[in-house]
C-alpha cells in the first residue's frame, strides 16, 4: 500500500471495534467479519487500534494479529488502512511501529506518551523518533479531550513545522473561532473531527472523520459523507437529526451513565444491527452499556434519524 499524503488524506473512516467474549478473549472471528462489512460497505479506509479497538487492552500478540488481519484484506482490496500503534508508554508504541511497518500501512496512528504530560521538547523528540520509525509510512496524530496535554492551534502549526511525517490530526474539534484560527494547519494537513459534526466541520477546512457515526451504520456514515461532498443542504439537515439523536441517546451513557467513550461506541454498533454477534462488553474492567439501553438506542436511532442513513 502507498502511503498516503496529506492531500490523499480524507473521507469517512471505519474503526475497529474489538469483538469481546464472555471470557474476555477476542472473537477472532467476528473481527474479520467486521473488516469484511466495513469493505463493502465503501468506507473511504479502516482504521485499528484507537480507543474504540481498546488498543490499550491488547497484549503484543493480539496487536500483531489484529494489524496483520487488516493488513491482509485491506491490501487484497487496495483500501487504504492506518495502525493505530497507539500506547501511553513511548516504548511500546516505539515497538509496535516496528514490527509491524511491514505491513506497508497508508499511515501510523499515534498518541503522545500519557502517564506525565510531556514538555515541548519530549514532545518534538517522541514525534521524531515515531517518524523515523513509521518511514515511509506518514503518522497521524490522535489528540483527544483527556489526553494530558491538549494544543492550541499556533502549537499546531509550531508541531508539523517540526514534524513534516505529520499528515494529519484527530481532534475534537470546535466551533467557528477554533476554525478560524486552525485555517493555516488545515491547508497544510488533513484535520479530522467527531463524525456527528462532519457537514459543517467539511465546510469549515476539516477533510473528514474517523467516524463515531461509522460505529452506528458504516454505510450510513459513508452515504452522509457523499451528501456533504454532492449536496449540502440535505447533508445540513441530517446532521441536525444526527446530532440530536447522538445528545439524547448516546452522549447520556457517558454524562448520566459514566461509561467510558469506548462503551457508547460499542453501544452504538450493536444498536446499528450490522454486524450480528457483536455485544457492548468491553474488557476489564470498564463497565458496558446495559441490553435494555441499547434495544432502546436502536429502536430510537430507527425512528428519529433519515430512512436512507439505514437503507443498505
Amino acid at each position: 500500500m502507498n502511503p498516503l499524503t496529506a492531500t490523499e488524506l480524507h473521507g469517512n473512516w471505519g474503526t475497529l471495534l474489538l469483538p469481546i467474549t464472555d471470557d474476555d478473549s477476542i472473537d477472532w472471528h467476528l473481527l474479520e467479519q467486521e473488516i469484511d462489512h466495513l469493505l463493502l460497505a465503501g468506507v473511504d479506509g479502516i482504521y485499528s487500534n484507537g480507543s474504540a479497538g481498546e488498543f490499550y487492552t491488547q497484549t503484543e500478540a493480539e496487536f500483531d494479529q489484529v494489524s496483520a488481519l487488516l493488513a491482509r484484506k485491506c491490501h487484497a482490496q487496495n483500501r487504504p488502512f492506518q495502525i493505530g500503534a497507539c500506547h501511553t508508554s513511548a516504548q511500546i508504541a516505539r515497538e509496535r511501529i516496528r514490527r509491524t511497518k511491514g505491513l506497508q500501512p497508508s499511515a501510523f496512528q499515534v498518541i503522545l506518551p500519557d502517564w506525565f504530560p510531556p514538555s515541548w521538547g519530549e514532545i518534538r523528540t517522541f514525534l521524531a523518533t515515531m517518524a523515523a520509525e513509521a518511514a515511509p509510512a506518514p503518522l497521524v496524530l490522535y489528540n483527544p479531550p483527556h489526553a494530558k496535554r491538549q494544543f492550541a492551534p499556533i502549537e499546531w502549526h509550531r508541531l508539523i513545522d517540526a514534524t513534516p511525517s505529520i499528515i494529519g490530526i484527530k481532534v475534537a474539534g470546535g466551533g467557528e473561532d477554533w476554525y478560524r484560527a486552525m485555517q493555516p494547519v488545515l491547508q497544510r494537513i488533513a484535520g479530522f473531527i467527531p463524525g456527528h459534526h462532519l457537514a459543517t466541520g467539511l465546510a469549515r477546512g476539516a477533510r473528514g472523520s474517523y467516524s463515531n457515526v461509522a460505529c452506528l451504520s458504516p454505510r450510513g456514515a459513508q452515504r452522509w459523507y457523499q451528501l456533504c461532498r454532492d449536496d449540502s443542504a440535505t447533508a445540513l439537515e441530517w446532521q441536525a437529526r444526527i446530532q440530536t439523536f447522538w445528545e439524547t441517546h448516546i452522549a447520556p451513557l457517558i454524562t448520566r451513565d459514566q461509561l467510558c467513550n469506548m462503551a457508547a461506541d460499542k453501544a452504538a454498533a450493536v444498536a446499528g444491527g450490522w454486524l450480528p454477534g457483536l455485544t457492548g462488553r468491553l474488557r476489564w474492567p470498564y463497565r458496558s452499556a446495559e441490553p435494555d439501553t441499547i434495544r432502546q438506542i436502536a429502536a430510537a436511532a430507527r425512528r428519529e434519524l433519515p430512512s436512507d442513513f439505514f437503507n443498505e
